[in-house]
């Protein structure tokens, strides 16, 4: 195993160069076929969210890929080499499967212990999956990665650590304030239909908002989970808009949340401060909402507002049962306080997968490269931790506010998108309160680690190990196969050249001869053979393979045969082994 992680987040980098670093859905595939078709890389995968970006490979030269992956990551995302360098880090074959581990365990999260990069790593693994380009290394790395994940949550209190970001960043809208209080009666804007917006959506009904309107450029999108809120029994008012509405919109809203894919700003300054000053003219406030039915809507507030006639959950015309069945779990996990993988599974299972604009992404020259000392590249280190560094020396800013002063707060403001979608310069305008990935960065620093953290290092580093020593015997395997398969083939001849020489032995006599000289041969190679499994799947024991191979002389080709054949097995491979 040659694992080798080169990648940027929120704790090497500052949000500034992650925002520019961001990877759409068409410059992750063609990352990787070209890491690919890169000399050092055998296989590769991209685990990009909104705050990392990271390229998983397996290579062939240390160094070597390093350089390879250092500069087809700045090529693909736009921030030159010379630029991102500082901010990169890199972690090789154990460092690196334990750095996998941590980040799907929470510990490497943004908020602590939040559950949604359980479906990050599970979507970076089909799209490896898709393209070809996982083999046999990053698929066991990445399905154990989800089950180490799995078990972290299962068998400790890390939830209790951290908050799903939706929930945090409503925390920090509401600041003092708790947080059903603070959204009791209030109209919400959605803008995205993704998994985060409609984990957003779902978060703000059951917390008390009175009415929510989603913005999305798939209108169906939008009407199919304006739909879900309305059958969730939570009593809100839930309507779809056309993303063109957006700016009428927000002279009605008293919270936004936005996470599109968009790469310019979705809402500018001079829309934030004509929605605060009082919306654009001749608009009109929207009329009291009736006890029962739908509320119709100015035209340029879209479709009609839905409204459920019972607070009981119920299923709208056309909703199929397997909505059904997500949305009992979306509600039964918001009104639990859960903050594990069940939010984002449901929500990512209630729409259709996103195309690039409707989700919430993240993330030349090698002469750059030629600077940077290569001793000073630690086999199992980070590189360049002044990143981190540079981060910590930004100035702290826990929520981008002018409402916490004498002017109250006309409008709040949750950005979850990277690149943003919100002008970061609205926090300047009286009346309005902003918080977005960068100042929720800085809020977690600050939250409090809970005891259950140590628990789930402990699991991390048991995992690590366990892995590994799973790689290393696997690694043997071929050489014990071909070794197995050149004594059966010794017997074989011997056993010929004894019918020659003793041709009148019967059948019954041959077959028990036979067995007789495989059982001697069966018992000179189990005890050898399982003793060389256990000491390769020890560290350091990568080198009993070649001791095999030149022990008993065994053919290269047909160990890399044997290897080939295993590696095309497509039990190694099955996607279902990810779930």
């Amino acid at each position: 195993m040659s694992l080798l992680v080169v990648g940027l987040s929120h704790r090497s980098a500052p949000v500034s160069v992650l925002e520019r670093a961001s990877l759409s859905a068409d410059a992750k595939v063609k990352l990787l076929h070209d890491t690919l078709a890169a000399e050092p890389a055998a296989e590769a995968t991209v685990l990009a969210t909104c705050n990392r970006i990271e390229l998983y490979a397996d290579v062939d030269k240390f160094h070597a890929g390093v350089a390879e992956l250092s500069t087809l990551l700045a090529q693909h995302s736009g921030v030159a080499l010379e630029e991102l360098t500082p901010y990169l880090y890199v972690h090789y074959e154990d460092r690196a499967v334990h750095h996998l581990f941590s980040v799907a365990c929470g510990l490497d999260s943004m908020v602590v212990g939040e559950g949604q990069i359980l479906g990050q790593i599970k979507d970076a693994l089909a799209l490896g999956q898709e393209l070809h380009t996982a083999g046999r290394l990053i698929n066991d790395l990445f399905q154990q990665a989800l089950r180490v994940g799995k078990r972290a949550h299962s068998e400790t209190g890390i939830d209790r650590a951290g908050q799903s970001l939706v929930t945090f960043g409503l925390e920090q809208l509401a600041v003092r304030e708790p947080v059903a209080d603070w959204a009791a009666g209030k109209r919400a804007l959605v803008i995205g239909a993704g998994s985060m917006s409609s984990l957003a959506a779902a978060t703000l009904a059951r917390v008390g908002v009175a009415e929510i309107a989603v913005a999305n450029r798939t209108a169906e999108r939008a009407e199919r989970l304006a739909e879900i809120l309305v059958a969730s029994g939570t009593g809100v008012v839930a309507r779809a808009v056309a993303m063109s509405a957006v700016v009428d919109e927000l002279a009605l809203a008293d919270v936004v949340v936005s996470c599109t894919g968009a790469t310019g700003l979705v809402l500018t300054g001079d829309d934030v401060a004509a929605a605060v000053a009082g919306g654009p003219a001749g608009h009109s406030p929207t009329p009291p909402l009736p006890e029962t039915g739908a509320t119709p809507r100015t035209p340029s507030q879209g479709s009609w507002g839905l409204r459920p006639q019972t607070p009981a959950p119920q299923s709208p015309a056309g909703l199929e049962l397997a909505d059904a069945d997500v949305l009992a779990r979306l509600v039964a996990a918001a009104e639990g306080g859960q903050r594990r993988l069940a939010d984002a599974g449901a929500a990512r299972t209630i729409v259709p997968a996103a195309p690039a604009e409707d989700v919430c992404p993240v993330g030349d020259g090698r002469s750059a490269l030629a600077g940077v000392d290569a001793g000073s590249l630690e086999l199992h280190g980070a590189w360049a931790d002044q990143g981190e560094a540079a981060a910590q020396r930004q100035p702290r800013r826990v929520v981008r506010s002018q409402g916490d002063g004498a002017v109250p707060v006309r409008l709040a403001l949750l950005d979850l998108a990277m690149p943003r979608d919100i002008d970061a310069a609205v926090h300047r305008i009286p009346g309005v309160r902003l918080v977005d990935i960068e100042s929720l960065a800085e809020a977690s620093a600050d939250a409090p680690m809970a005891a259950d953290v140590d628990a789930v290092k402990g699991i991390v580093a048991e995992e690590v190990a366990a892995f590994g020593a799973a790689q290393r015997a696997a690694h043997i395997t071929p050489t014990v196969v071909a070794l197995r398969a050149m004594a059966a083939e010794v017997v074989a001849m011997e056993v010929a050249r004894l019918d020659g020489r003793v041709p009148d032995l019967d059948e019954r006599q041959r077959a028990e001869v036979t067995q007789t000289v495989r059982r001697v041969v069966d018992k000179l190679l189990h005890a050898p053979t399982v003793r060389v499994k256990q000491l390769a799947s020890e560290p350091g024991g990568a080198g009993y393979a070649e001791a095999l191979r030149e022990l008993f002389d065994l053919d290269p080709q047909t160990v890399a045969s044997v290897s080939r054949a295993d590696a095309a097995d497509p039990k190694n491979d099955d996607p279902g082994r990810a779930s």
